[in-house]
């Protein structure tokens, strides 16, 4: 659709964005863990934790690369054992979406994470999916729940997972592959992505965010994915940004996370909105909130603050979000219908 928006160039306002419709596409759940939480559900647990206080575990939150926060990510998710953790975490991360104004989201959770520590698979969907049915009922934020593989395991362990995740298949809009990106290539996990296909599950993938443009080329066209998380590294090759537009492939884009892991030294330097002008479906996503400084609004804010995005811009990017879900298309139309309005 065209959008016509008033005062189109002025520089996005915070009001205007949280007004805009809005999905939430890349999001793991285990990274909206906020420090106030994690010591509510260690001391419900009887868990010590290895940091005194809230701030020190803000001051950990100093990381250098991917790997750097995934050690830590880890760690703190071991607070997460009953089913009402993770309703506790869900609903948290739902309360911040309404303040934010988005009205759909597709979050991402890892069972491996929980599976080997011995946390029943089950009590881990049942906390999430009940969380999710509270937030459609009580602050109409829809959602479609993606499974992911950890790739710096194997590709048995996925298909194990998989098993594992036979009874909710219900459950989930489709499967995602995240962690460790470098030297764990999309082809490592080809026929776990095949069967997926097979059961009529969507599939998305982390690639190009510090892993080479081959990762985004093997995730289109071995794991035959319809979405790309991050993606940015796209911009290493001309002919992979000319395809991505072409085949109007979908990258789910964290500008706080890319800053924060290194991937970009400053917001500055984000080529978010030179691939939105080249044509790209890049959307705005938070990716893991606690740990990165900001939900999607700040996201958003942030390229406001750096790169002064337009209103136009903002409104563009609200709608690839839309578009670029796995919601129907009669419920596109309806949010793309309320942007429109918005922006009029």
């Amino acid at each position: 659709m065209t959008l016509i928006v008033k005062q189109g160039q002025e520089k996005a306002s915070e009001a205007f964005i949280r007004m805009l419709p809005k999905a939430e596409l890349h999001l793991h759940l285990e990274g909206s863990l906020e420090p106030e939480l994690m010591f509510r559900l260690a001391e419900r647990n009887g868990i010590q934790l290895p940091y005194g206080s809230v701030d020190e575990v803000r001051k950990a939150y100093d990381f250098t690369n991917l790997q750097s926060f995934l050690d830590i990510y880890y760690q703190c998710a071991d607070v997460l054992r009953t089913e009402q953790d993770f309703y506790d975490l869900t609903w948290a991360y739902l309360e911040h979406c309404q303040q934010d104004g988005v009205v759909h989201i597709e979050p991402f959770f890892d069972p491996q994470t929980h599976t080997d520590r011995g946390i029943d698979i089950g009590t881990v969907v049942s906390g999430i999916t009940r969380a999710l049915r509270d937030g459609n009922e009580q602050l109409d934020i829809s959602s479609g729940l993606i499974l992911c593989f950890l790739r710096h395991l194997s590709e048995d362990d996925a298909f194990a997972t998989l098993d594992l995740a036979q009874p909710y298949l219900q459950h989930f809009v489709g499967v995602g592959l995240d962690s460790s990106e470098v030297g764990n290539p999309p082809e490592k996990f080809a026929r776990v992505f095949s069967r997926c296909k097979e059961l009529g599950l969507k599939r998305v993938a982390h690639a190009g965010e510090e892993g080479p443009v081959a990762y985004i080329e093997g995730a289109l066209d071995i794991l035959d994915v319809q979405r790309i998380d991050h993606g940015v590294r796209c911009t290493d090759s001309e002919a992979m940004m000319a395809r991505l537009a072409h085949e109007n492939i979908p990258l789910t884009v964290c500008p706080l996370s890319n800053t924060r892991l290194k991937v970009y030294q400053h917001m500055s330097e984000h080529p978010i909105l030179t691939l939105l002008e080249r044509g790209l479906c890049v959307t705005v996503n938070a990716d893991d909130p606690a740990f990165f400084g900001g939900y999607l609004l700040t996201n958003y804010m942030a390229l406001v603050d750096s790169l002064d995005m337009s209103r136009e811009q903002a409104a563009r990017l609200a709608a690839n979000s839309l578009t670029a879900s796995f919601a129907s298309e009669e419920q596109k139309a309806l949010w793309l219908e309320q942007l429109q309005q918005v922006c009029a």
